[in-house]
């Protein structure tokens, strides 16, 4: 095992940079392999061992000069002196805007990822965005009626390294006093991964776009790339999906599945049992869930069901209910109950003490979900229970856990059975862990090596 894990580096080509790559990369660095990222998208705000297609200037920004380096604060952006920034990262002369700060997560640090520019007719006109390194990593420049026209990559000098023509489509590329023209940005990226030796790794892509198309279009043929699957599955096997399936592929001929029901249903629609595998993430767990009575709810809205019958129901359990927003008489009157405290325009810092003290998370209010609650209820390990009406990010919920509302009063009884026996909360919580894929590094290279 050891032997194979330093004999083939592995290269996770990615789409993008979303939360399901995030988390495909940080599983592949809980273990022991040899491997680099590589976005195909244009992403600037990227963590330190990711790279973009785009940053060729990179590599002279990492290292010892780098050290006490950090992204840009909001406060930190250049604008005359009678110009103003808003909390909420709004850039303001007198009563007109004139730009809009967007900020890297976690959004309270405030680090800036990009700046929209407006004209004086509020049209976007320029944008800048930033690197963690607190540089302008490129700038797109918009015509007057804010249409994309191209967006410049930079050096750490300031050098223009890259220019990509969003009217043609074409890419220029400056490289050792050099000047390079690519047609598309298909064949700009196949340079790129020439460059970096893509043909000699183990290439784990996850979208059947342009990783896909690079995997089929590297010099080597031996089978040794496999795709990371991470979206839903419709009624049919998607198209590029067949050609691995059939063996057509020239490098790739196993799916790692990722989500429980997407691999299902690939299973239901006849998948190759024997080229599609399932393997979730290495999760980070942020605490030990405490065996306590605490209870959270986050919500974007007062309508919370069954709010009252179950604050009734468990009087030994404190619920804290917060919300990003100022809460309605139809929130505020819950503050009867002796075991309900209530949390409106609730700030950063508190709202994260109270995932750290809560040990059960009630996804029961409809509308959309605020601060990603579910997954940050899973990660620290609060047992999650919620509704099918209401239930907003089911992979990280057992189905067990799920009620119909019409059944609420079953829940409160596996709640109750639950609070009064430690071991059975553990159970459940083991549950949980399983219905999400929770995965371990011995999980990781088991498959890996089979495949």
């Amino acid at each position: 095992m050891e032997k194979n894990i330093e004999s083939n580096r592995i290269t996770l080509l990615l789409d993008n940079f979303d939360i399901d790559s995030k988390l495909l990369w940080e599983s592949f660095l809980r273990t022991d392999y040899n491997c680099r990222a590589i976005v195909t998208g244009e992403e600037s705000f990227l963590p330190e061992g990711v790279t973009s297609v785009y940053d060729f200037s990179l590599e002279d920004l990492e290292g010892k000069d780098r050290e006490d380096r950090r992204p840009k604060y909001f406060n930190e952006i250049a604008i005359p002196k009678e110009w103003r920034i808003t909390a909420s990262g709004k850039i303001i002369y007198q009563h007109e805007q004139k730009g809009k700060i967007y900020y890297a997560d976690p959004k309270n640090k405030r680090f800036v990822k990009a700046i929209d520019w407006y004209d004086r007719k509020g049209i976007r006109r320029l944008s800048d965005y930033y690197n963690r390194y607190g540089e302008i990593f490129a700038r797109a420049i918009y015509d007057v009626r804010g249409r994309l026209i191209n967006k410049s990559w930079f050096s750490r000098t300031g050098q223009e390294i890259i220019v990509q023509n969003y009217i043609t489509g074409s890419i220029i590329l400056n490289e050792d006093g050099k000047v390079q023209i690519f047609r598309t940005k298909m064949d700009y990226i196949l340079y790129f991964c020439a460059k970096k030796g893509l043909e000699n790794d183990r290439v784990f892509f996850n979208s059947l776009s342009i990783p896909f198309f690079v995997s089929l279009n590297l010099s080597s043929s031996k089978k040794q790339d496999v795709l990371f699957w991470q979206e839903p599955i419709e009624e049919e096997i998607p198209g590029n999906m067949q050609i691995i399936l059939g063996g057509a592929a020239k490098r790739t001929s196993h799916i790692v599945v990722q989500k429980r029901k997407s691999y299902d249903k690939l299973l239901a629609l006849g998948a190759d049992r024997e080229k599609i595998h399932s393997l979730g993430f290495i999760y980070s767990f942020k605490k030990e869930n405490h065996h306590l009575p605490k209870a959270l709810i986050c919500t974007n809205s007062d309508h919370i069901e069954h709010c009252h019958e179950i604050v009734e129901a468990l009087p030994d359990m404190q619920f804290h209910i917060c919300a990003l927003t100022d809460m309605s008489r139809k929130l505020t009157i819950l503050e009867q109950y002796n075991n309900v405290f209530l949390y409106p325009n609730i700030p950063t810092d508190i709202l994260t003490y109270l995932f750290d003290i809560c040990d059960y998370y009630f996804d029961i209010n409809y509308e959309s979900e605020i601060v990603s609650a579910v997954r940050e209820a899973f990660l620290h390990n609060q047992l999650i229970f919620a509704y099918q009406e209401t239930v907003h990010n089911r992979e990280f919920v057992a189905d067990e856990h799920i009620y119909s509302v019409d059944n609420f009063e079953e829940m409160f009884v596996s709640i109750k059975n639950i609070m009064k026996d430690n071991n059975l909360l553990d159970e459940h919580l083991r549950k949980q862990r399983e219905a999400a894929m929770a995965e371990n590094s011995e999980s990781y290279v088991k498959l890996i090596e089979k495949l």
